[in-house]
């Protein structure tokens, strides 16, 4: 298990902790955490589920496969160390991991 802070637009925070298996994205939209849409339930179909991954985590979650990137282009505001959070799994190397979820996701 990881606990995982999730940092709205606005800076308000919520930090779960998040079964491993589990995805970011699932993390959150079982705590109900706002901004996190996930029109596509996880499938890498949509781009709703988009965060900014804390820098000191990018190793550790890794580099977005082709499709995901693809993906990503859906997204506005796309960063360097933009990621869709359905496609990071949670594993005891997150404990810590803070992600922060763009103005919007559409």
């Amino acid at each position: 298990m990881a606990k995982i802070k999730y940092i709205e637009f606005d800076g308000r925070e919520h930090e779960i902790e998040v079964k491993n298996g589990l995805s970011v994205m699932e993390g959150a939209v079982r705590h109900n955490v706002p901004g996190i849409d996930a029109d596509c339930g996880g499938a890498c179909a949509c781009a709703t589920c988009h965060v900014y991954v804390d820098e000191d985590f990018l190793d550790v979650t890794g580099r977005p496969s082709a499709m995901e990137e693809s993906m990503l282009d859906f997204a506005e505001n796309v960063q360097p160390n933009s990621r869709l959070s359905c496609q990071i799994r949670v594993s005891d190397d997150l404990d810590g991991l803070i992600v922060r979820l763009p103005e919007n996701q559409h």
